[in-house]
């Protein structure tokens, strides 16, 4: 592909990814469970992540009796205790959903939270959330999406572990929500080699609506790749300590990590809204003077000799006749005299002359 059409190819592809950051990448710490049952502890991951940088927290409402049978099995990743005791045991009441609501106001960051049944669904709606997010465990779940779907909300839909005509079917019952969709790998850890953002990809090309990222990997980078990609949503496991007791203390990021990564995906974010043009070289004007090269002569020549190729080279610094002009020199006269080590200059040279 020649050159200018490189530069055409390479700046569509940017033109399509800025609109969908225009508002910038909603970047999420997914709390989840981490808490593991306190509000306090809840509390102040709420304001450490706003510390970071996050737009949003997202925590999950279990209603055990709600959601699961009372011998439904745990994840493989953790079976410290049934999976039934375990949300009975974390769960908080309206009084510390509000409490935790009125925290990330009070922190200036979006409260989100995962609804695991109906009954979750109307008990966020309760408290006002501005957006429903759906996890992947629950696309299938076509009535919680339905339910979702008629609180006309705005929808995040996690595509974990689903196949494609799950997720249609998903899709189409959100169409009158405005609803991204998060590609997701439900494994923990997801390596790198699981994350999928071509499926990313294909999301955007399949829906037509905005896309992104929910990332189990162990680092930053899948969410820094994804950000270049155009997604406009991150979400992240966050926790204060990956000491902590819990499925997904160890898999997530501690505080100083989730900053960095909110810092990487505002640098991407600039990047993508600032499209370079090759053609301007004003601003490299210093350094093209310090790292270029000139026609230097390399012998002593007089006014009115003939500069021979054996008189001149190519050296730094590039404040003179540019070194790609070096044939051009060859076979012209000196209209002064030169000295060895000098940097040759326009006025040095006889153009009208032969060459």
């Amino acid at each position: 592909m020649p050159n200018n059409e490189v530069a055409v190819a390479a700046g569509g592809f940017i033109a399509r990814l800025v609109p969908a950051m225009a508002n910038g990448v909603l970047i999420i710490a997914e709390a989840g469970m981490n808490h593991d049952g306190s509000l306090g502890i809840a509390e102040r991951m709420i304001d450490v992540a706003a510390e970071c940088g996050v737009d949003a927290i997202k925590l999950q409402l279990h209603d055990a009796g709600a959601e699961s049978t009372a011998d439904a099995p745990p994840p493989p990743y953790f079976s410290a205790e049934s999976r039934y005791a375990y949300f009975e045991r974390t769960a908080f009441d309206d009084d510390g959903w509000r409490r935790l609501r009125d925290r990330c106001d009070r922190a200036g960051i979006e409260f989100l939270c995962s609804a695991f049944s109906i009954q979750a669904v109307e008990r966020l709606e309760a408290l006002g959330v501005p957006r429903h997010k759906i996890p992947s465990g629950e696309v299938t779940n076509l009535p919680l999406v339905e339910r979702v779907a008629a609180t006309g909300k705005r929808v995040l839909l996690s595509s974990g572990m689903s196949s494609w005509a799950e997720l249609d079917a998903a899709v189409a019952a959100l169409r009158g929500s405005p609803t991204t969709v998060l590609q997701c790998t439900s494994e923990y850890p997801c390596m790198p080699e699981r994350v999928g953002l071509n499926v990313m990809l294909e999301l955007r090309e399949r829906y037509g609506i905005p896309v992104g990222l929910s990332d189990h990997t162990l680092s930053s980078t899948a969410c820094i790749a994804a950000a270049a990609l155009g997604a406009t949503v991150l979400e992240k496991h966050f926790t204060l300590s990956k000491r902590l007791y819990g499925p997904d203390a160890a898999l997530s990021l501690e505080p100083e990590e989730l900053a960095e990564l909110v810092r990487g995906v505002r640098e991407v974010e600039r990047m993508l809204a600032s499209p370079v043009d090759k053609e301007d070289v004003a601003p490299f004007a210093e350094m093209k003077a310090v790292f270029e090269k000139s026609v230097v002569a390399v012998t002593d020549v007089a006014a009115g000799a003939t500069i021979e190729r054996h008189m001149v080279a190519t050296k730094k610094p590039g404040t003179g006749i540019p070194a790609r002009r070096l044939g051009d020199v060859v076979g012209r006269r000196a209209l002064r005299d030169l000295r060895a080590d000098q940097v040759l200059l326009d006025g040095d040279v006889d153009w009208d002359g032969p060459s």
